[in-house]
């Protein structure tokens, strides 16, 4: 374990506070959830909509993490790795909902743009930036679960295509591939908001 830290230093910049984690300096973990709470909680209330659930959420992730860090060998990034727990704890809260889709709902994969119109050049002079915002969250909030998970990392938490496929357990051709078929059915809820007026007939 400590040759892997070791070799890991320079790709991961948590992997010095990890390794004194695991030689006992367990104080330094608060560090640790400083660090990756905005992400893990992102990524929490973009999966389950719901701000009190997510924050509760995070607390378990983390509390988690803390317990299974002996198992952490730095195979992966200290956040890939959390962002990991953030998801199965996400998707186990999914799936306790009784009214939730069933996950693995694939009544999807033949899906195909209808609207292929133009976007407006700049729809931020038709909706300020909080609608815009407001907007896509309910939308990506609306896509199959699989592919809300994987525009949320990839997207809106902005992680590394690699990083935000090993947090799923996915090869870099599957997340790309979901990613994109995320994009497409955002494109297709958004368009009418925001296509040129001069191509609606398109």
């Amino acid at each position: 374990t400590r040759r892997t830290l070791d070799a890991a230093v320079c790709s991961d910049p948590d992997a010095e506070l990890v390794a004194r984690v695991h030689a006992g300096e367990t104080e330094v973990f608060e560090k640790l959830v400083r660090q990756h709470t905005r992400q893990v909680f992102g990524t929490l209330n973009g999966m389950l909509a719901n701000y009190e659930e997510a924050r509760d959420a995070t607390q378990d992730v983390f509390i988690k993490a803390f317990e299974h860090i002996g198992k952490f060998e730095g195979r992966a990034k200290f956040s890939t790795w959390v962002t990991s727990i953030a998801v199965n704890t996400g998707t186990e809260i999914l799936r306790r909902r009784r009214t939730v889709v069933p996950l693995e709902d694939a009544e999807d994969e033949h899906f195909r743009p209808r609207r292929v119109t133009a976007w407006a050049e700049n729809p931020e002079a038709l909706f300020a930036a909080s609608q815009i915002t407001s907007l896509v969250r309910e939308a990506v909030l609306r896509l199959p679960y699989k592919y809300r998970v994987a525009v949320l990392l990839r997207d809106i938490n902005q992680l590394p295509t690699e990083d935000a496929a090993e947090a799923l357990g996915l090869s870099v051709p599957a997340l790309k591939a979901r990613v994109l078929r995320g994009r497409l059915m955002l494109r297709e809820s958004l368009a009418i908001h925001f296509v040129s007026t001069g191509n609606t007939d398109a």
